[in-house]
């Protein structure tokens, strides 16, 4: 089993920044790619942020020049820096992970809140 822990979530305001970490333990032999999702209140979850085992990136148009995805790959931890937040940026963030080119995990951790004020 594989676990995933979202964690640096807050309050901020616009214009601030934040760094969400995922934590991935468990059965993991490789990882083929990282990603971050968002789901605000009422709407679908969207993908803003993925890394490949390669180190490429795509970023969703709304976040894309704010947000930078990274990976600690001895940890197996990825981070999403969240810059000049806006308040269109608040939502409960996910990490997921393609563990050997077989597609996301089919369920999800906790989340991190991210608010973002004013």
């Amino acid at each position: 089993q594989v676990q995933l822990v979202e964690s640096g979530g807050g309050l901020v305001q616009a214009g601030g920044s934040l760094r969400l970490s995922c934590a991935a333990s468990g059965s993991i032999f490789s990882i083929n790619a990282k990603g971050w999702y968002r789901q605000a209140p009422g709407k679908q979850r969207e993908l803003v942020a993925v890394i490949t085992s390669g180190g490429s990136t795509n970023y969703a148009d709304s976040v894309k020049g704010r947000f930078t995805i990274s990976r600690d790959s001895a940890e197996n931890t990825v981070y999403l820096q969240m810059n000049s937040l806006k308040p269109e940026d608040t939502a409960v963030y996910y990490c997921n992970a393609d563990l050997g080119g077989g597609g996301w995990l089919n369920y999800w951790g906790q989340g991190t809140q991210v608010t973002v004020s004013s």
